[in-house]
């Protein structure tokens, strides 16, 4: 049986439907908004596994050219890995909905949201994350949702609810917003510089429609819903529970404390072996592991969260605002175009800006069209920062982290005309202690300005935590891995002295109120501001000049009707003075001319080239010239690019010159004054040298117009008569 419900969010309806397709999944809901539709499917494996402390949820969103009438560029035509974009949607997916999930179903789940139509006006993405709610909530999958997710976006003076790509072009500010029917569960976005009350009014704005979504998943789960599967809870209880929590408490408590990362670590490995050797005999098999393993995470939790609620005192000594000691340094890597070193506590990034050309911009082929992008931030996250081996290379928390620097950053950077560089940065964490992320941005704002990039403002990153319990909460700044495992809130703000551009949040719990949200994003404006007072202590502005080891960018504007002469048949003339000076070229179809060379003088030379193919001669200018050609009567000489005017014999020298070979020769420069252009365009030189004090050349005989009656008496004998003349 079909069951179709709508409901109405920003300016258009939202369609869920189920029963139609993909009835073999246990659960698929098919999602439509405007033109654009994704199907979203959940499964789950048959059996469950015991024990598992974990929720084994993978999201696997995916794009189909299709759905835009594409197809895949490059060799291979068919989708293939997942691009950025979507490991980036699937992970706004998976964080709302992972904390709803039972750690006691025990199943691997497996939720695939496929975009199978875009209509290049509303974003797939929160239609994706709508579509597998309803699909995991109608399913038989144990759930605590649904969830509902909507874009907010901040557009001359208005917030609007999913916003139009136009309208998110023209936006001060844009955020995701998820949330239950209680209340908002996660938040990411970026914004140009937008005030805290701004932010918290685009939050305030997503909760009518997010709970106008959950109700219609409900009502969706009532019609088309199947009766959820059993948990699988271990129904054993942990031989000598209460002893073993007595004691372990007390050597834990002195063990968390430990102000050291690895010593800590350390402190709390032997507490734990210590209680594991003195009830040995209670932890008879697997699941007695497994169980007295939960009861140590318990306790630590128990511990840390008690700590900071009843005594304000956090693990590491600091106070509930207080931030970790900070260092910078910039110039790090001699050879690099810009760096930067940013070390708060035992989380430091190494930042390196490399500046290139427009041909090193990076290029998308997706359905919402092929783009281009100049700014690039990568992030590297190896497993030698936690002190720990393992694979290297990227994953979704590399992208997503990255993602979150990069757009916290972009909105500080100079528009291509002011500075028409592609700009690559790479952040290289090289310890880890919480808020890597966070320090991404400093280390990358650094290192962009001691590369001479002309940012508008350098930009800060702080993490907060929150601890909550039934009456009372505490909110952290500048979190450290273990409070961000243990706490209810990861909240991370980045921005200016003037304003928030990042933002992500995830909550934990059912939701946070409004003045817990407010309190937090005040709490992050100091503390982003201690930060940036202590960067700007190291490097306040951009470095004045770039680095003489980065390519040399000069721009200029040409009319675009010459364009074509520039560019020649078959690229024949650009390439020529690409090969020439050894420069890379770049024409816009306005006219922007920009030419990257590796120092300036060939940068000069080329451009200087190009503007002297589209120059036009003027009448009274005083040109540098190469002799070209020489006849009896005077010289070609070459005043432009492909432009020859003649200088006479007699307007070469003021005396008397015999034979132009006497002043000049073939591959000479001459310095000579344009005198006339002609009714025919040719062009009367005359050299320099040759005019008198008033500026004016010697008279000299007109050019002939080149036709048969103003020629010389022909002298050759009469032409031999042919059989074609009788």
């Amino acid at each position: 049986m079909i069951n179709k419900l709508e409901c109405k969010i920003g300016n258009e309806t939202l369609v869920l439907e189920t029963g139609r397709m993909a009835k073999q999944a246990n659960g698929a809901v098919f999602a439509t908004y405007g033109g654009s539709a994704v199907i979203a499917t959940a499964c789950c494996s048959s059996t469950p596994t015991e024990g598992l402390d974990f929720v084994p949820l993978t999201v696997e969103y995916s794009e189909k050219y299709y759905a835009a009438g594409k197809i895949p560029g490059g060799f291979i035509k068919r989708e293939t890995r997942p691009k950025d974009r979507e490991i980036l949607v699937s992970r706004i997916i998976d964080r709302p909905m992972r904390p709803l999930f039972r750690k006691e179903f025990g199943r691997e789940i497996q939720v695939v949201p496929t975009c199978i139509s875009a209509d290049q006006i509303n974003p797939p993405d929160v239609i994706a994350a709508n579509a597998a709610s309803a699909a995991v909530h109608i399913s038989d999958i144990p759930f605590d949702g649904p969830i509902g997710c909507v874009r907010v976006a901040l557009v001359d003076g208005s917030y609007i609810v999913n916003p139009s790509y136009d309208q998110i072009e023209r936006a001060k500010l844009e955020i995701v917003v998820a949330g239950t029917a209680v209340g908002i569960t996660m938040v990411e976005g970026g914004s140009h510089e937008s005030t805290e009350e701004e932010m918290i009014q685009a939050i305030e704005t997503a909760k009518e429609p997010i709970s106008q979504i959950c109700a219609t998943i409900e009502e969706l789960r009532r019609l088309a819903g199947k009766e959820k599967l059993a948990l699988a809870p271990l129904l054993v209880e942990l031989n000598n529970k209460e002893e073993i929590r007595v004691y372990a408490r007390e050597l834990l408590s002195s063990a968390l404390f430990t102000k050291i990362k690895q010593e800590r670590a350390k402190a709390v490995a032997q507490a734990i072996a210590a209680v594991k050797e003195k009830f040995k005999d209670s932890l008879t098999d697997d699941i007695q592991s497994k169980l007295f393993s939960k009861l140590m995470d318990d306790l630590q939790y128990e511990i840390l969260r008690s700590s900071i609620l009843d005594k304000g005192l956090r693990v590491d000594g600091r106070g509930l605002e207080e931030i970790r000691p900070i260092t910078c340094e910039t110039g790090v890597l001699s050879r690099t175009h810009g760096s930067a070193l940013f070390t708060r506590g035992e989380t430091q990034v190494l930042a390196v800006t490399t500046l290139g050309t427009v041909f090193d911009e990076q290029i998308f082929d997706d359905i919402e069209g092929d783009r281009r992008e100049r700014f690039m931030l990568h992030y590297n996250f190896p497993p030698f920062s936690v002190g720990e081996v393992g694979r290297l290379g990227t994953g979704r928390r590399e992208i997503g982290h990255g993602d979150l620097a990069r757009r916290s950053i972009e909105p500080m950077l100079p528009p291509k005309e002011k500075f028409p560089y592609t700009i690559r940065v790479v952040a290289e964490v090289l310890e880890s202690n919480g808020s890597s992320s966070m320090a991404t941005v400093c280390s990358s704002s650094m290192a962009l300005m001691h590369a001479g990039v002309p940012v508008s403002r350098p930009v800060a990153g702080i993490a907060m935590g929150l601890i909550t319990d039934e009456t009372r909460y505490a909110v952290l700044s500048d979190i450290l891995g273990d409070e961000d495992h243990l706490g209810d809130m990861d909240f991370k703000v980045a921005g200016t002295k003037d304003g928030i551009t990042g933002f992500q949040m995830d909550i934990k719990i059912s939701s946070v109120s409004t003045e817990i949200l407010r309190k937090a994003l005040d709490q992050a404006k100091r503390g982003r501001l201690h930060i940036l007072s202590i960067m700007e202590k190291t490097i306040a502005a951009p470095q004045s000049e770039i680095s003489p080891l980065a390519p040399q960018v000069l721009s200029a504007r040409i009319d675009p009707e010459k364009i074509g002469l520039v560019i020649g048949p078959a690229g024949k003339n650009i390439k020529a003075i690409s090969e020439k000076y050894g420069v890379q070229i770049n024409i816009e179809e306005d006219g922007s001319l920009t030419v990257y060379g590796k120092d300036q003088k060939s940068a000069f030379d080329a451009r200087d080239a190009i503007l002297g193919m589209v120059e036009e001669p003027e009448v009274g200018k005083v040109y540098t010239g190469t002799v070209k050609r020489i006849m009896d009567f005077g010289a070609f000489i070459e005043i432009l690019p492909g432009r020859e005017g003649l200088c006479h014999i007699s307007r070469l020298a003021k005396g008397r010159v015999e034979k132009v070979t006497d002043v000049l020769k073939e591959g000479d420069t001459i310095q000579v004054k344009l005198m006339e252009i002609d009714h025919l365009g040719r062009l009367n030189l005359a050299a320099v040298d040759s005019l008198d004090e008033n500026g004016e050349a010697p008279q000299r005989p007109p050019r002939s117009e080149g036709r048969p009656s103003d020629r010389a008496r022909d002298t050759r004998p009469p032409r031999r008569e042919s059989y074609r003349d009788r």
